[in-house]
């Protein structure tokens, strides 16, 4: 069997030759260069601020970088928060720098975040749920000091970020024991979800078998409520956000049926969903014109939804 891997400055986990995880690691980090491309002509200057703290976790804080467009405006804007990938242990908010900087140059305040990664059998499911879930709600505690409607919040991921946001979704907020935080939802108002798995229940591929039992501190047969809490798949009801997944027909990492049943239970429930299969990509989009296409769709869901 081949070795599970990971890149620690672009977040990717990876099961490929080095040409191909090469391609990989530019097709992440130039996302955002290929989104400035086509929207940049005529924006808006945008604002960073960096290392915001969320939270803090036993003596971890957690850390967000907010952009915003500027000159700020009397009408609300809409947000979108992005979620890395790296198989939940590895990854950081510079993978979506570029990506949430280029769509604040459409009118949106976008949030890139850090959560807590699992190491050496800490940090195991659920301290990711309930990471993004608190990032969501201290968006929308904060929400008049970035000029935010909190009820137009989006949010995008990849991979274990996919999963990530699919989460937040499909379920309600797990932990609301913090008191500043507890008027405020986690569930955001739409969701796009590139490469994410969704069941770890049957995640279909023996090959991630180490890392979901690191995510979830055992086998899957071992700690089956674990790995149900942490399968958004069986969260989908009545309730759950709007969603546009992406995914390739060629992933090794994450299996595409993971993508066609979260589709089908979201339409089954009558919440609307796009599934977009790549039938010549795998787990990262490499060619241009699905690149393309993805940011084409991406935009045209963000202005569905969130209207900025």
């Amino acid at each position: 069997m081949r070795a599970w891997r990971h890149d620690p400055t672009s977040g990717i986990a990876y099961l490929a030759s080095p040409d191909r995880f090469m391609k990989a690691i530019l097709q992440l980090l130039g996302l955002g260069f290929v989104i400035m491309m086509v929207t940049s002509c005529g924006m808006p200057r945008v604002t960073k601020e960096r290392n915001i703290t969320y939270g803090e976790v036993g003596g971890e804080k957690l850390l967000l970088d907010a952009f915003y467009p500027q000159p700020k405006k009397p009408a609300l804007r809409p947000a979108v928060i992005w979620v890395h990938g790296g198989g939940w242990s590895a990854g950081n908010k510079d993978a979506f720098a570029k990506g949430a900087r280029a769509l604040a140059q459409q009118g949106y305040v976008c949030f890139s975040i850090n959560y807590r990664l699992v190491s050496n059998g800490r940090n195991c499911w659920p301290a990711q749920l309930d990471d993004v879930q608190r990032a969501v709600r201290w968006v929308r505690a904060n929400a008049e000091r970035f000029g935010i409607d909190p009820k137009r919040i989006g949010a995008i991921g990849h991979s274990a970020g996919g999963h990530l946001v699919t989460c937040l979704g499909t379920r309600e907020t797990r932990d609301n024991s913090d008191a500043a935080l507890a008027p405020y939802s986690s569930r955001v108002a739409c969701v796009v979800d590139m490469s994410g798995p969704v069941d770890l229940v049957n995640q279909e591929n023996p090959s991630v078998n180490q890392v979901v039992y690191n995510l979830l501190g055992g086998t899957t047969a071992g700690r089956p409520e674990a790995a149900r809490d942490a399968s958004p798949l069986y969260y989908v009801d009545a309730k759950s956000a709007p969603f546009l997944i992406l995914h390739g027909q060629l992933d090794e990492l994450v299996h595409p049926h993971q993508a066609e049943r979260l589709d089908a239970a979201l339409r089954a429930a009558g919440i609307e969903s796009r599934l977009l299969m790549f039938k010549d990509e795998g787990h990262v989009l490499t060619k241009k014109e699905n690149t393309d296409r993805m940011i084409r769709e991406t935009l045209e869901f963000m202005k569905n939804h969130l209207a900025p």
